[in-house]
């Protein structure tokens, strides 16, 4: 009887969809992720259900949709009481590990974002989402030198390095260590977050000018230039990112002896500038559309235009931990495509310079997306099929309204 698999997450922060080589971003350098990409099942429709940190983080642990997971606001923890990938991983056996950004603990509101108040803030072993062993920070963006606690640092202590160097090599270790019995590890990243200007260790810095813009970026002002500006390091994080990830995909390939399914996602994007906005929140592919490869022994590669969501990586892998999705070899259970449309929303506002500025909730295919405000007007309805950079809001065009009002009807 050959053993349970191990299961791999790998989950960024802000790499949108479409920012990796394999997806035909001529800005980005990523060899080592094209070179999984080609032994993998790309999800090319992937969506995060909330496009912002906290909400996504919590449906994708719980398999619920926020707020039902009991996350509304951007500074919401995470219940105590939530039940997760973990909690049903360790029922089932599996040694639990989580390495990296958490952003579901209590932290507080008046402290600076970025730096090392949010970074040291403590997350006890009770808010930790059931993992049998937690190594990571609450947040802070400190993308270099992060400070790491939990269950072997019993207070925060500060690392040099790069973050995602860092945390892949902890998740390395945890992973190496002797011990009987599957592991599932969820190894969290920041990069390649802002701030978009710190150092990307061992990558040359790249020219804004040489930075290619899709044509939904308007051109000529200072939406150009901070756009520019800001994907020069963006894309000088993702190149160090992708090797930090090599790096560990390597070391599980080499070390451990049952068979691996690994995955890679994030749990959301970033505008760049498109349509004339930044950062996530936003409704709109940039913002929306996250990457995601899925890689098993004989699971099979390539290209899937299944209409799937961070909400199913959690279903999946209990199929994997029990077998039902897995034969000799293991075999993920993919969903055929069914029609059914993605539900994507924001819950709440988060009051954050440039961050969306409305209550939303929506509906994607991948020919279509509608989405509503808060009241359930119609706020942006796009022909992804022939308008795929979304420049043509259809929201108001009377020919669509039977369209509009059927996929409405999705809500009821």
């Amino acid at each position: 009887m050959r053993p349970r698999p191990d299961i791999l997450w790998i989950v960024t922060t802000q790499w949108r969809g479409q920012a990796l080589g394999y997806a035909g971003d001529p800005n980005a350098r990523t060899p080592r992720l094209d070179a999984f990409a080609a032994d993998s099942l790309n999800f090319r429709q992937a969506v995060s259900p909330h496009p912002f940190g906290p909400f996504a983080r919590a449906a994708m642990l719980t398999g619920i949709p926020s707020p039902e997971n009991g996350v509304r606001d951007y500074f919401d923890p995470l219940p105590s009481a939530a039940r997760t990938v973990a909690h049903e991983l360790e029922m089932r056996g599996y040694a639990t590990g989580f390495f990296g950004k958490w952003h579901l603990g209590r932290r507080d509101p008046a402290a600076p974002l970025v730096g090392e108040a949010h970074a040291k803030t403590p997350v006890p072993p009770e808010a930790r989402g059931g993992f049998g062993y937690w190594e990571g920070f609450e947040s802070g963006f400190l993308l270099n030198d992060p400070w790491l606690h939990g269950t072997g640092l019993d207070a925060p202590t500060r690392f040099p390095g790069y973050q995602a160097d860092v945390v892949c090599a902890r998740a390395a270790e945890w992973l190496g260590a002797k011990g009987a019995g599957s592991r599932f590890c969820l190894v969290s990243l920041e990069a390649p977050h802002p701030p978009y200007d710190a150092p990307a260790p061992g990558v040359e810095a790249r020219d804004p000018g040489g930075i290619i813009l899709a044509s939904n970026v308007p051109r000529g002002g200072d939406i150009e230039r901070v756009a520019r500006r800001e994907l020069a390091g963006y894309y000088a994080h993702i190149e160090a990112t992708d090797r930090a990830i090599g790096r560990l995909l390597d070391f599980v390939g080499s070390s451990r002896t049952v068979p691996t399914i690994a995955a890679f996602t994030s749990v959301h994007g970033d505008m760049h500038g498109a349509h004339g906005l930044f950062r996530k929140g936003w409704p709109h592919e940039e913002s929306v559309r996250v990457p995601l490869l899925v890689r098993a022994e004989g699971g099979g590669r390539g290209a899937s235009d299944s209409l799937v969501s961070l909400l199913d990586l959690p279903k999946w892998t209990l199929d994997w931990a029990d077998g039902s999705a897995a034969g000799p070899p293991f075999r993920p259970r993919i969903p055929e495509e069914s029609g059914k449309p993605q539900l994507i929303s924001m819950p709440s506002v988060v009051r954050q310079p440039r961050q969306c500025d409305r209550i939303w909730r929506g509906w994607r295919t991948s020919s279509r997306k509608l989405v509503l405000n808060a009241d359930g007007s119609p706020w942006l309805f796009f022909d992804l099929a022939g308008d795929p950079l979304e420049m043509r809001n259809l929201a108001g065009d009377p020919a669509r309204a039977g369209e509009i009002a059927a996929i409405s009807a999705e809500d009821r």
